[in-house]
This record gives structure tokens, C-alpha cells and sequence, in this order.
């Protein structure tokens, strides 16, 4: 197993892409244009009968793929929610010239969120808002450590601003082989002080980063970017279920919301394996299943995919 394969193994933590039809164009843009960008599998909607997001039966459902140490995936959920700038993911690179040919093909289709330039953080930097509304934060420099070039980041904007290292105190606390690798905070000449400017945080062995933002923000959480969190069995879905939903609201299919607005899914490591399998009417059933519950039930699932 490489290096990369093995640190992705140990990693519960995913990101899901809500998209409308475009999951499968998406997946195939990410791999060729991100660092270690290789797809893993594809689902489809039941062949059977009809499905919430009123896609055609038997069409791609969701696109799973990995790049820079991160896994992904990209989900055809329909119109009612779209991706923004409230999650982002940084691209670390390892030179100015990287950076400039990551960024126009990222901002190709899409729009730069911050010009790409020499900024104090970094030599080489751009914000980039991609053709399907995923941001990009392209940092040439100095990056976690490891195989991981590609961290999520958290920005606390509007309702949620300043509860930034709140929530992460909350998360770490949550998730084993987790820790605070460094907060920098505002001073009171460059704003709100003591909130977050900039913070690096282990969940489970995965980097993430996490900002307060006091400027005004169209952007906020919502189910258009979601966390998952692949769980061994049932005992891990109702722990990671009762504490992240705690002061948040339940939602269906194995999501929630966690206090801070934030989006998760809470699926069996099983999962994916169930609705991609060569047998279309135990995949049928499978999701059938899962579509009566909130909280995801693991034993249920797997009966109804053995026909049981």
C-alpha cells in the first residue's frame, strides 16, 4: 500500500460535492487537474423505482474520488442545494509556477474569489470559485506535512461568525487522534479581537483549516458541501450521530446538522460497497432501505441488500 493509500485508509473524514448533473463531468475535471487525482467508484440510482432527486432510473447517483490525500464525493442530489465559498479546500503546491498553472485551470469556467499573487501567507496564492462553484484556496508553499496537499476549510461567517475555535474545540473533542495544531488570532487593529483569523486542526489524523470571516458573507453552511464520516459499525454511527447532532437538528439518510450549521454524513464504511455492487436489484434494495431512515440503521441496510 503506498503512502498515500494508507493515510486515505486511516481517514474516516470525506467531503461530499452536492451537485445537479454533474458529478461525473466534475470527478473527471478533479482528476486530471488536482495533484494525485484518481477516481474510485461509481453509484446509480435504483433501476426499479423512482428516486427524491427525480433523476432518470439507473443514472449516476455519485462519483467517489480522491486527490491530494482527500477523499471526495461528487453526488448528482438535483437543484436544491449548490456548493460555496463557505467551504473551501486548500491546494498546497510546492512552487510559484505550480500554483499559476493550477489556478487558470481551476478559475477556467469559474471566477477568482482573491487574484492570484504574492500575498504575506504565501509567494504564490489565488482563490479560485471553479465552473461547478467549488473554491479552491492555491497555496505555493510550505504545507501540513505527509501526503495530505488537499485540506478542507471551515469559514464561520454571518449567524456562526466568531464561534470558529468553538467548534473546533467541539470537533476535536469528538474525534479520536485529533488535536489543535496552531490558532492565530485577530488583534484589535486588524479586527474583531481574539476571533480566528487562521486555525490548523487534526480530526482522526486528517488536516483541516477553520476561519472566522467578519466581513458580510453570502455564503454560509448548508448541505451544498457536507462532511462524511465512514463509521466501522453501528456503534460508531449513534456515537458520532448523538455528539455532532447535539444542539443540531437530524436530518435523513444519514445526515445531519451539527449546532454550528455545519452538514454531515454519518454512513457505514459498508455503504458504498452495497450501492455500487455488480447485483442492481440488491443495490435497489439497499437504498430503498435507506431512504425510510434518519439515522442510518447498518444491520437493516445490509438485510435488505442480502434480500433478507
Amino acid at each position: 500500500m503506498s503512502a498515500s493509500a494508507a493515510h486515505l485508509a486511516k481517514s474516516p473524514l470525506g467531503a461530499c460535492l452536492w451537485l445537479d448533473d454533474q458529478a461525473e463531468d466534475a470527478a473527471r475535471f478533479y482528476k486530471v487537474t488536482l495533484p494525485q487525482g484518481h477516481l474510485t467508484r461509481t453509484s446509480h440510482y435504483p433501476q426499479s423505482f423512482d428516486n427524491p432527486g427525480h433523476k432518470p432510473r439507473g443514472s449516476v447517483l455519485t462519483v467517489e474520488f480522491e486527490a491530494g490525500g482527500q477523499r471526495f464525493t461528487a453526488l448528482n442530489g438535483g437543484p436544491q442545494f449548490a456548493t460555496n465559498p463557505s467551504i473551501s479546500f486548500f491546494v498546497h503546491v510546492d512552487s510559484p509556477e505550480e500554483a499559476d498553472a493550477l489556478a487558470g485551470k481551476l478559475v477556467a469556467g469559474g471566477q477568482f474569489l482573491m487574484p492570484l499573487d504574492r500575498y504575506p501567507w504565501s509567494e504564490r496564492y489565488a482563490w479560485v470559485e471553479d465552473r461547478y462553484g467549488v473554491s479552491w484556496q492555491v497555496f505555493a508553499g510550505e504545507h501540513p506535512g505527509g501526503d495530505q496537499r488537499v485540506v478542507p476549510c471551515l469559514m464561520f461567517a454571518n449567524e456562526v461568525h466568531g464561534r470558529a475555535e468553538e467548534a473546533i474545540r467541539t470537533y476535536v473533542e469528538i474525534f479520536p487522534k485529533s488535536g489543535i495544531a496552531g490558532i492565530e488570532r485577530y488583534g484589535a487593529e486588524r479586527g474583531p479581537q481574539g476571533k480566528v483569523v487562521h486555525a490548523r486542526f487534526r480530526l482522526a489524523g486528517h488536516e483541516l483549516v477553520a476561519m472566522d470571516s467578519h466581513e458580510a458573507q453570502g455564503a454560509t453552511f448548508s448541505e451544498g458541501l457536507s462532511l462524511e464520516v465512514l463509521c466501522k459499525d453501528q456503534r460508531e454511527v449513534d456515537y458520532y450521530w448523538t455528539k455532532l447532532s447535539a444542539g443540531g437538528r437530524a436530518g435523513s439518510c444519514g445526515w445531519l446538522t451539527d449546532r454550528f450549521g455545519l452538514s454531515w454524513q454519518i454512513v457505514p464504511a459498508q455503504l458504498p460497497a452495497w450501492l455500487t455492487s455488480p447485483d442492481s436489484a440488491a443495490n435497489d434494495r439497499a437504498f430503498a432501505a435507506m431512504l425510510e431512515m434518519g439515522k442510518l440503521d447498518v444491520g437493516a441496510i445490509e438485510a435488505a441488500f442480502l434480500g433478507r
